[in-house]
């Protein structure tokens, strides 16, 4: 009773009223409402069982091995056509309700996250002494019929599929929320008034989660929003003049520090206003980012919301932070949290990554979103939760073809049923841009003199554009015909120890380690990163409490303070340095990496006007690239960490595998001295990018270019078809099955690695308590243990064994042993 009150609030709520109407194609009336309440009702019709009632009930003396969604569509299948069946007043009551209710019935039986194969059979109920199956059913049923009358004559319930996806989604979140205790206590001997109980309860449990919607503060205007008595930049006035009922999906593409959270933020706002969203989900990608971007927006969302602002969650498993709170997971799945208020049901959707999504106000990874849109556990109740925000993708770029199919049909979805959606790019080609809005792709020439800054909307070629303002800068560029970290090291310290800030980004941990071990070789630890007061770098490898503190002193030595000290070091580090952190350095090294890749990474060079050091005045890059060229990436060798294809099986493998782009992109660096950024973002990506370019390069290039294209394509093929069969497809009809839980459906691609925890009480490297640390997927064989792992400590750090495997966890991050 409790599930079925949550589930029709919801119902009722406008927001998702309004996008349920949407996919029936029809308002829901209150007998709409009503019968779909009735149907969730019996959610866990199958915990009658005998043996499900005996995995609490040791005295009935039989096996406790019931799956109860499963045996609750037995019970309803048998009981079909059989008048003499004890569920046979229900059956009487749903079969005029039309032909969507078998399908409905399998979607709200799906609200433990996976849909339940129709042709499950449980055998026939044997008799259990101590337990009377009609009789448990009859008083099941009498709450029912005191519950919801079923009165009246109407439409047969809605049969669109994305209706019945929607059904299900909202179905599993009313179900998380109508069994939770602080809102339901347990009531073994329920009063005939309890489903008025219930129902209020159910109000007050959406009111305090904050699913009913927060109203903004009295004329919320952008200087609100930025935090401040300023005038909108031209790319945020983009977004202010928009109509927020003229599209559902806009693409705002501006350059790096243009203001675009800010243009996100009121547009979120214009939207919370017309009644069009009441949340908001900022997806950017990666958790670094997520960290960094969820204080600035928790900020705004208290000027813009006053007393009642919701605290925006930190959408990253493991983190619980909402607001300005941390909270500690306890056993019973309770949570204390670390502010003088104590725990608050707000919070509760920050209590488990399942429920991110359903928060007022959330910042977290692209992935999380990703979820929604593909066939694995709760992916329902993600997408019903997300369909009343406003979703924004910051930093689309940065998605690959795999990526870009799972986040087209998302988008499509969300679309589809009155959600609304906004992407934001510095960097994006048109080739995705075009896949995005759903219009054709341009030639080259017209994509290269596209407007910028411009904001598209959905099906429209043509932006609404802004002139350019902010600070321009010129970018000296150099071409180095190497990818030696003994070289690389010796040009950063040469350079830092002239007084500059040398940030160094490589394109893989291996090469930013042995750069760092280079630097260290030649007497250069104290110009390094230091953390704790030890040298370091970086990278992926670290433990997450020790990321926190890598970010921290990352932004604390790169810092565009204007009062920092001109003095000179070297932060070397993998591609987690390339976006999200802000940071201002005076001289860049990088690797060769695609045009759109190295525009995000020279973001964080002269980022803002500061003081620099006599002969750093002009920025400066220093590209690295194979000395060997990029012809032998064409052949069965592994270089570089560029990207190859395999000896072994033909397979394409690597960090960047366009290589017509990464060869365009040279000639970019090596033809062009000077790079303005950002009035050339839009050329410089589209002639790197652009298939008509692409095309004339590998013409260029030759047979062998034109083979390595072909593979390319077949793998792009694949990851495309790959990315299809993941897709949960809300036009098609409610599935009876997902993939196997052990095919392990990824949002990227990419061998995710098993996450390690350690034993409570583990110092790390920095000092630091750490609890664990995810592996390379390629280092491991099989599963690590549930078990937190003991390290050994030695001056070198921590060093622990997973079968024949020996790991070293150390001021440069996680290391495999040699020879291990």
């Amino acid at each position: 009773m409790d599930v079925a009150a949550v589930f029709g609030a919801l119902c009722s709520f406008p927001i998702f009223a309004a996008r349920l109407g949407r996919l029936a194609g029809r308002d829901l009336t209150s007998l709409d409402i009503e019968r779909l309440s009735t149907l969730v009702y019996l959610h866990d019709l199958g915990k009658l069982m005998p043996g499900f009632q005996a995995k609490a009930r040791p005295e009935l003396h039989c096996p406790s091995n019931v799956n109860h969604s499963a045996a609750g569509v037995t019970l309803l299948s048998r009981a079909m056509g059989d008048p003499t069946n004890f569920l046979a007043p229900v059956i009487r009551k749903i079969e005029g309700w039309g032909e969507a209710v078998e399908d409905l019935m399998l979607g709200i039986f799906a609200h433990h996250g996976r849909p339940v194969p129709i042709r499950t059979s449980l055998g026939e109920t044997p008799a259990v002494a101590g337990y009377d199956l009609a009789s448990a059913t009859r008083a099941y049923l009498q709450m029912l019929e005191a519950a919801f009358s079923q009165g009246g004559i109407g439409q047969t319930l809605p049969d669109a599929p994305g209706f019945v996806h929607q059904i299900a989604g909202l179905a599993a979140l009313a179900d998380w929320i109508g069994s939770d205790c602080r809102f339901f206590d347990f009531v073994a001997h329920p009063s005939p008034d309890y489903p008025e109980y219930a129902r209020r309860q159910a109000e007050l449990a959406l009111r305090e989660i904050g699913l009913s919607g927060a109203e903004p503060a009295a004329a919320t205007g952008f200087a609100q929003i930025a935090g401040g008595h300023f005038l909108p930049r031209a790319a945020q006035r983009l977004i202010g003049d928009t109509d927020p009922q003229e599209s559902q999906l806009l693409l705002l593409e501006a350059e790096t520090g243009s203001g675009k959270t800010e243009a996100a933020l009121w547009r979120y706002i214009l939207l919370h206003e017309a009644g069009l969203v009441s949340g908001l989900y900022f997806a950017v990608p990666t958790r670094a980012a997520a960290r960094q971007l969820h204080r600035r927006v928790n900020d705004a969302i208290q000027r813009i919301f006053g007393a009642s602002a919701p605290e925006a969650v930190l959408a990253i498993p493991g983190q619980l932070v909402a607001g300005e709170a941390t909270g500690q997971r306890l056993p019973d799945f309770e949570t204390r949290w670390d502010d003088a208020e104590g725990p608050k049901p707000a919070r509760w959707a920050a209590e488990h990554a399942t429920r991110f999504l359903a928060a007022s106000v959330a910042v977290g990874t692209v992935d999380q979103a990703m979820l929604a849109g593909l066939q694995v556990k709760h992916a329902h109740l993600r997408g019903a939760a997300l369909s009343r925000s406003l979703l924004v993708i910051d930093e689309v770029h940065a998605s690959d073809q795999f990526m870009t199919e799972i986040l087209a049909e998302l988008l499509h979805g969300h679309l589809k049923l009155g959600g609304q959606a906004m992407l934001m790019s510095a960097t994006l080609g048109s080739r995705a841009r075009s896949r995005f809005l759903n219009v054709p792709q341009p030639d080259l020439a017209t994509a290269r003199v596209a407007p910028y800054p411009a904001l598209w909307s959905l099906g429209t070629s043509v932006p609404a554009m802004a002139a350019p303002e902010g600070r321009q800068k010129t970018v000296a560029m150099e071409r180095l015909a190497t990818m030696d970290s003994a070289q690389t090291a010796d040009r950063a310290l040469e350079l830092a120890r002239q007084g500059a800030r040398v940030l160094v980004i490589r394109n893989t941990v291996t090469a930013a380690c042995a750069t760092y071990d280079a630097v260290m070789a030649a007497g250069g630890a104290g110009l390094l990163l230091q953390v704790a007061g030890a040298p370091t770098l970086h990278h992926s490898r670290f433990a997450a409490e020790d990321r926190a503190l890598l970010d921290q002193a990352v932004e604390n030595l790169l810092a565009p303070r204007k009062d920092r000290a001109l003095r000179g070091a070297v932060v070397i580090g993998s591609q987690t340095l390339e976006q999200s952190l802000d940071i201002c350095a005076d001289f860049l090294i990088t690797d060769l990496c695609p045009v759109d890749v190295l525009l995000q990474r020279l973001g964080r060079l002269h980022r803002h006007d500061l003081p620099r050091p006599p002969g750093f005045e002009v920025p400066c890059c220093l590209v690295l690239c194979p000395e060997e060229g990029l012809e032998p990436l064409t052949k069965p060798a592994f270089v570089n960490g560029l990207g190859a294809w395999s000896p072994k099986d033909g397979t394409t493998q690597g960090i960047y595998l366009d290589l017509p782009c990464l060869s365009l992109t040279e000639s970019l660096v090596a033809d062009r001295a000077v790079w303005a950024i950002p009035a050339m973002n839009r050329e410089l990506v589209e002639l790197a990018t652009h298939p008509e370019a692409r095309s004339d390069e590998i013409a260029r290039r030759g047979d062998r270019w034109l083979d390595y294209e072909i593979r390319i394509l077949g793998r792009e093929a694949s990851q495309i078809g790959q990315a299809r069969n993941w897709l949960l497809k809300r036009d098609a009809r409610f599935p009876d099955t997902f993939p196997s839980e052990d095919e392990h459906i990824q949002t990227r691609l990419g061998s995710q690695g098993p996450v390690l925890g350690f034993a409570p009480g583990t110092s790390g490297p920095f000092g630091r308590e750490i609890s664990r640390i995810v592996l390379p997927a390629h280092w491991v064989r099989g599963k690590v243990p549930d078990a937190p792992i003991k390290a050994d400590v030695s001056a070198e750090g921590l060093h622990f064994s997973l079968g024949d495997a020996k790991f070293l966890y150390g001021l440069n991050g996680l290391t495999r042993k040699i020879g291990a």
